[in-house]
């Protein structure tokens, strides 16, 4: 039976005691109310108080049966009290354990400092992706709101400002660190901070004031984004264009899942190294389109040619159904697979152009 069920039965038991006592002593004893009443809290608290008038024997059997009884009541309210308390701070700390034990093992994840209402949008991106992260909270009722929503997340409480919080958050394995706290000053020491511990580390930094993009670069961020200068100008853009909106809701939300648009990285040792995006045969093996390539110089080039050769980390920007998505992804990580997809490719092609000699 659940402690708490155990306490509140007990509570009922003792206090059905308590009006028996009393008026017990009222029918045995002739005693008034208060007299009852406070001989009965005497005898069940045992503190050894002398009684409120002699007893006669019917009354000392009386009490002593209620003593009996009362011990035992009381000794079952501090058993179900003290469970309550123990089994409580135990949980807590063992799962407790559990986070600080999976947060230490994480490797390549994100941190994001600030659940607020923008980190809690980003974490539920990461989540849904998924991607590995750890929140870094400082305030104790959002951690506490945190603990009881049950979505998951591993998070840690403390100020993202202060080194020992983020080398606990595992900054030294991170792939990148996203700062949303709602102070412009907490953003620059956060990113600050953690491109002291990690110079590696990507940062991404919310700004909220005019002229905060500039000192949050300065401070290391590697990308500054301003959720009221997005969002005034998605607003304006419904209206001057609202079909090119909703394309890019569409393309870019996961939840429009007939058309996605997504990013995915070719490794260094990948075999498409080296060819075009016309022998690679990506649109005609998968389907999709690749609206833009960009290179490890940050150069960005838009609606490429077929004839655009393939370099090693250059970043593909692909449209396409989901399915046809994780195909393409598949295939760029799968060194066999990359392998029979450009042979299969090729024979096709000089297949096609045998074809067509007179």
């Amino acid at each position: 039976m659940d402690p708490v069920r155990h306490l509140k039965i007990s509570i009922c038991v003792l206090a059905l005691l308590v009006s028996c006592g009393t008026f017990g002593y009222i029918a045995i004893e002739g005693w008034d109310l208060l007299d009852s009443l406070y001989m009965t809290v005497l005898t069940l608290s045992t503190v050894g108080f002398r009684e409120v008038h002699e007893l006669s024997d019917a009354g000392k059997l009386f009490t002593m049966v209620l003593i009996f009884f009362g011990v035992g009541v009381l000794g079952y309210i501090v058993g179900s009290l003290a469970q309550i308390m123990f089994e409580g701070q135990f949980q807590r700390i063992i799962g407790r354990k559990k986070v600080e034990k999976a947060i230490a093992g994480l490797e390549n994840h994100y941190i994001i400092c600030g659940f607020g209402r923008i980190g809690a949008l980003v974490c539920k991106e990461l989540a849904a992706k998924p991607l590995p992260f750890v929140v870094v909270e400082k305030d104790a009722a959002t951690v506490d709101r945190m603990e009881q929503d049950g979505h998951g997340y591993l998070f840690l409480r403390g100020d993202a400002t202060q080194d020992d919080t983020l080398l606990k958050a595992g900054i030294k394995q991170a792939k990148g660190l996203i700062s949303v706290v709602t102070s412009d000053t907490e953003n620059v020491y956060i990113t600050l901070t953690a491109r002291g511990l990690n110079p590696d580390l990507f940062i991404l930094a919310r700004s909220g004031e005019e002229g905060s993009e500039i000192k949050l670069k300065r401070a290391g961020a590697n990308k500054v984004v301003s959720p009221y200068l997005i969002g005034g100008s998605r607003m304006a853009q419904a209206v001057l264009r609202p079909t090119v909106v909703d394309f890019i809701e569409i393309a870019t939300g996961h939840e429009h899942m007939e058309l996605q648009m997504e990013e995915i990285l070719i490794p260094a040792d990948s075999a498409f190294i080296g060819e075009t995006l016309a022998s690679s045969g990506f649109r005609k093996e998968t389907g999709v389109m690749i609206v833009g390539i960009k290179k490890v110089s940050g150069k960005m080039g838009f609606n490429p040619e077929s004839h655009t050769r393939i370099e090693a980390h250059d970043t593909l920007i692909v449209l396409g159904e989901p399915n046809a998505i994780m195909k393409l992804d598949q295939l760029v990580r799968c060194d066999n697979c990359a392998e029979e997809l450009i042979k299969k490719h090729r024979r096709s092609h000089e297949h096609q152009q045998h074809e067509s000699r007179p």
